[in-house]
């Protein structure tokens, strides 16, 4: 027995965390960028970044939820996008950009979420039940 799920279901869970982090980011960053919370030394790049990427991640969950091949390369571009984020992040940091540690909180957890779920979808990319489209 695999202590992995079934792809199948392992693709449900990713598909719903990515689903609830997408509609999560959209709302946190939605406000923010309407001005609705002070959130201290915002960094404009991440910030849009961080809200755009919402919306992918509500796209990714449901092509995760659907077992939809495409959800792999998605996922994949995701993460990786989220690392290059992070890396301009610690450039804009050692550079002596003002932040907040929550961001770096945040990026490291975006960024571990993704690596995740792109796992996820890795694995079930090849399973018989996937389906193109």
């Amino acid at each position: 027995m695999s202590a992995w799920p079934s792809p199948r279901r392992g693709s449900r869970v990713a598909g719903g965390i990515a689903i609830a982090f997408g509609v999560l980011t959209l709302v946190s960053g939605g406000t923010t960028l309407l001005g609705a919370f002070d959130m201290g030394a915002v960094v404009a790049f991440v910030l849009w970044f961080n809200t755009v990427a919402g919306l992918a991640y509500l796209v990714a969950g449901v092509g995760l939820w659907l077992a939809r091949r495409w959800a792999f390369p998605l996922s994949l571009a995701i993460f990786a996008a989220t690392l290059l984020v992070f890396a301009g992040f610690g450039f804009h940091v050692a550079r002596g950009g003002a932040f907040e540690m929550r961001t770096v909180l945040a990026m490291a957890l975006r960024s571990a979420v993704w690596g995740g779920i792109a796992i996820v979808a890795w694995r079930m990319r090849d399973h018989e039940r996937c389906r193109t489209g």
